[in-house]
């Protein structure tokens, strides 16, 4: 069993020196993941944190923060 990464010296060392582009990308990207491996209408709580955009709309399905995702990243290409 391999031990869990210390998220913080992870983030210190690594993702804090990244430019925002980069972090917006891997934000985006962890998303994606958790999108893929959970079954977004089993788990609402954690919908409602973590996949809500600006204004306050929720996402209630995977497809839903997809479309949204590509958005973004088209406007980060702009």
């Amino acid at each position: 069993m391999s031990a869990e990464p210390n998220i913080e010296q992870l983030y210190e060392q690594q993702i804090k020196l990244l430019p925002r582009g980069a972090k917006l990308r891997l934000l985006a990207r962890i998303a994606d993941d958790l999108a893929e491996t959970e079954d977004l209408r089993q788990a609402p709580s954690a919908l409602d944190l973590l996949a809500q955009a600006p204004g306050g709309r929720v996402f209630t399905t995977a497809s839903e923060v997809k479309t949204y995702l590509a958005q973004e990243r088209a406007a980060w290409d702009r």
